[in-house]
């Protein structure tokens, strides 16, 4: 696939078939992953790959808000969780770029799986320190995002098509609402 074809197929997924991904190709996203830039090529990604069905409806079952908002993630055969060491990165004013460095490598595993025929959604609702207990993770390492990996179903399930309707995913701003050239005025 064309990059410019694989934006613009990438799509938050939320349905799954239930056939298992190849190692080659998760390791195929992870080597995506690692060649993603970071502050002082630092790299203080971290990437926990989860396959067990228990531990993934453990994952779905978290309540955000009181309501299981990731219910849905239980049908993908692989969560990949997206960790960052602070320590190998480094802050811009307030702003750490482990957080920065992490979502970019993320980002290079999403699209590489969006090339191979995956689908993916990038999770930001979920509780840190549930799913640091329920993995295992280190206190000093932090949770930064999380994404289901598989095959996308045939037909996306109601909840799916209910939240890309809400949330009008597919829509984008026309660049004249998002670039300014020279200055801000």
């Amino acid at each position: 696939m064309e990059f410019f074809d694989v934006i613009d197929c990438r799509h938050s997924v939320r349905t799954y078939r239930a056939d298992p991904v190849p190692d080659e190709l998760i390791v195929q996203c992870l080597e995506a992953a690692r060649m993603a830039p970071s502050w002082r090529n630092g790299q203080c990604w971290r990437f926990l790959i989860v396959r067990d069905a228990a531990t993934i409806s453990q994952l779905a079952a978290q309540r955000i808000y009181g309501y299981p908002i990731n219910h849905w993630l239980r049908s993908a055969p692989v969560v990949v969780v997206a960790c960052a060491e602070p320590g190998e990165s480094g802050l811009h004013g307030d702003l750490p770029y482990w957080a920065v460095d992490t979502a970019i490598a993320l980002e290079h595993l999403v699209l590489a799986a969006t090339a191979l025929g995956l689908g993916t959604c990038w999770i930001g609702g979920f509780n840190e320190d549930t799913v640091r207990k329920l993995l295992g993770i280190p206190a000093h390492i932090r949770v930064v995002a999380l994404t289901p990996l598989g095959y996308p179903a045939e037909r996306e399930a109601v909840f799916g098509r209910f939240v890309k309707t809400i949330a009008r995913s597919r829509r984008r701003k026309p660049l004249a609402g998002i670039v300014r050239y020279e200055r801000w005025d």
